[in-house]
């Protein structure tokens, strides 16, 4: 399992890694193996190895000569083993030993998107035990958290670090918990953020706060929003944009903006509210220094006046935004995931409402199959209720209903307010097929599942 790239010193620090882990636990090898299969056992995945054999594979991985990388189930096993500390407390943050061992794993070769379907994986244990978030933050953080709060002169750059990764740790979850629990999770930071930003801080390290909390906030209202709480969407997202507004990248500001916009579009009647939002996204972002918040203000400029029947200005706007994807992306500061597929989800919904269904239902379906990772499954869901929309005007109801079977499970699953939104719509749009058996089924699945 020699992963190219990983010289056989990268390896060396992996093994080092692994052994020093060990011995910091006060483990012989046959105490490690015990313990792993002890962990497989309470995982209700009991190993079916006796401790000598397992003892030989912890041997292998630590090798000074040859270690080779520990197979994706004892990956698990280990990264289970070492979330949690002494104290039986589950710890996935920076200079924990649960860091240290993905350290140990990519150092053997794996790739970083096992690690961080690993780290997902625990992040869900954890909420799952109600460790929430201090568990994201480790001990160490926690610790300099609670100092900043008694005393904000000694907020530092190192905890704004562990503040912003934990944020993105727990957008790196959507999709994959329910927003419910995302609420929770951010609550403790959010709540750490308003603090902070009253506070007299060390004046250098202020944009940063900011930029943190603007994400914070940005992420607990839509949190809110999908879970119904439209009162504190809103402050959130007014707080939101203030902080962003005082990062001095206007970038910062956009994506606060467009988060804005997309719950505005799907959740209130008319087009209005949203269109001012997404002006105000495309000014903030053209003044900005990232192209690829640009594209993503521009694809939903173009949704926007699709939607309106504004052919020329949503094609115009297309173009704008391909030429921001096309152009030298390198360095760009904003780490938004927005992609060349997700912008053929935006060529979609335009060709859905000023062009040819047929062209929309096919970069739709291009789209559904590129959005596959977990943290994409609301996007892909509601790139598939569109999709089932072209297929309504292809005059297809009965295999757009197939479509939104499926949709229905996805929204479920995350109690997404957004997908179960588009997928009223939908179902309006098959009202004169409501005598329809598949119908019937369609609306039994509906009821169900969201009581819609």
């Amino acid at each position: 399992m020699h992963h190219g790239g990983m010289s056989a010193h990268d390896r060396n620090v992996g093994a080092a890694t692994l052994k020093r882990l060990r011995l910091s636990r006060g483990w012989s090898l046959a105490d490690t193996a015990r313990a792993i299969i002890s962990t497989a056992t309470q995982l209700g995945q009991p190993l079916d190895a006796s401790v000598a054999s397992v003892q030989r594979s912890v041997a292998r991985w630590e090798s000074a000569t040859a270690p080779i990388l520990p197979g994706e189930r004892y990956q698990l096993l280990l990264a289970h083993l070492y979330a949690r500390g002494a104290d039986g407390q589950i710890a996935l943050g920076a200079g924990s030993d649960f860091a240290e061992l993905l350290d140990a794993l990519a150092h053997l070769g794996e790739s970083t998107r096992r690690l961080d379907e690993l780290r997902a994986l625990l992040v869900r244990t954890a909420t799952d035990g109600g460790g929430g978030l201090l568990a994201l933050l480790g001990p160490s953080t926690q610790r300099a958290l609670s100092s900043a709060l008694a005393d904000p002169s000694r907020l530092d750059e190192g905890l704004l670090d562990a503040m912003h990764r934990a944020v993105a740790d727990v957008n790196g979850q959507v999709g994959s918990l329910p927003f419910v629990r995302v609420q929770l999770l951010l609550a403790p930071i959010v709540e750490s953020c308003r603090r902070l930003l009253d506070a007299e801080v060390p004046e250098s390290l202020v944009p940063e706060l900011r930029a943190v909390a603007a994400r914070a906030f940005t992420l607990a209202g839509r949190a809110a929003f999908e879970t119904r709480d439209d009162a504190a969407a809103r402050s959130l997202y007014a707080e939101a944009t203030a902080a962003a507004g005082g990062t001095g990248s206007p970038w910062r500001r956009a994506v606060v903006h467009m988060s804005h916009a997309l719950i505005t579009l799907y959740s209130t009647p008319g087009i209005e509210a949203a269109q001012r939002l997404v002006d105000a996204a495309v000014r903030d972002a053209r003044a900005g220094e990232s192209a690829t918040v640009r594209a993503r203000a521009h694809a939903l400029q173009a949704e926007i006046a699709a939607r309106a029947g504004a052919e020329r200005t949503a094609r115009a706007a297309l173009s704008l935004a391909w030429y921001d994807m096309d152009s030298d992306r390198d360095g760009d500061p904003a780490d938004t995931s927005f992609t060349t597929n997700h912008l053929r989800g935006f060529e979609g919904v335009a060709s859905l409402y000023i062009g040819d269904p047929a062209e929309a239902h096919d970069h739709f379906a291009r789209s559904v199959e590129a959005l596959q990772a977990p943290r994409e499954r609301v996007q892909r869901a509601i790139v598939a209720t569109d999709q089932a929309l072209a297929r309504i005007r292809l005059d297809e109801p009965e295999a757009a209903a197939e479509l939104l079977h499926g949709c229905i499970d996805a929204a479920s699953a995350t109690g997404g307010r957004v997908a179960s939104i588009r997928l009223r719509r939908a179902r309006r749009e098959l009202r004169p097929w409501r005598r329809e058996e598949w119908f019937a089924d369609l609306d039994d699945h509906l009821i169900e599942s969201l009581g819609v």
